[in-house]
């Protein structure tokens, strides 16, 4: 056991990530025993339609046709980013961190209205939470004002994955982090690109 500087002792590293899964998994058990039946059949819709990147794909190319040089450099900005956050989310991340199963909706009674198709890939991070905020991330970095409403629409993609019940919390903050760490890497490079070419 290791003591801090006051004298208390300090959890070792398995100990935290331990009581840091135990607050997720209680934050999604509230919202799944939280009763919405408002919100439920859009969540469920945001969830389905986030599937493959389509609205960031569908948004990059309206913005390249009407944008001009800059809607151009912004959506290729943003779709870059997406491509390679979703490599690094699905195809090394899940497999590296470990393939954190998926919630048990029914242990957990989430209801049946909220339900979307659960993914057969372990569950962290979540590769729609960081799709979408490694586009908002990658167009904001050629289009500032852009970023806001981006990043607002990316977070209810994240959310709706929770509230759909196939990822923790955790898992969409986690996939966010990636998502906006990964576009300002690959937006710079690209903005780089494009303006030698």
């Amino acid at each position: 056991m290791t003591l801090d500087r006051e004298g208390f002792a300090r959890p070792g590293r398995r100990a935290l990530i331990d009581e840091l899964d135990r607050v997720d998994r209680a934050v999604f058990a509230a919202i799944a025993a939280t009763p919405t039946p408002h919100l439920d059949a859009a969540m469920r819709r945001i969830s389905d339609a986030a599937n493959y990147s389509k609205p960031w794909i569908g948004a990059s190319t309206i913005m390249a046709l009407i944008g001009g040089p800059r809607g151009r450099r912004a959506a290729a900005s943003g779709i870059v980013s997406v491509a390679v956050t979703s490599a690094i989310a699905n195809l090394i991340s899940k497999r590296v961190l470990g393939r954190r199963p998926r919630p048990d909706r029914e242990a957990t009674d989430v209801p049946l209205t909220r339900h979307v198709r659960m993914p057969r890939s372990g569950s962290f991070p979540s590769g729609h939470a960081a799709s979408a905020f490694a586009f908002a991330s990658g167009v904001a970095r050629v289009v500032p004002p852009a970023g806001l409403p981006l990043r607002a629409l990316a977070a209810v993609v994240g959310y709706s994955r929770v509230h759909t019940g196939v990822h923790y919390p955790g898992d969409v903050v986690a996939g966010a982090v990636l998502g906006a760490s990964v576009a300002d890497v690959t937006a710079d490079a690209v903005t780089r690109r494009l303006s030698r070419g």
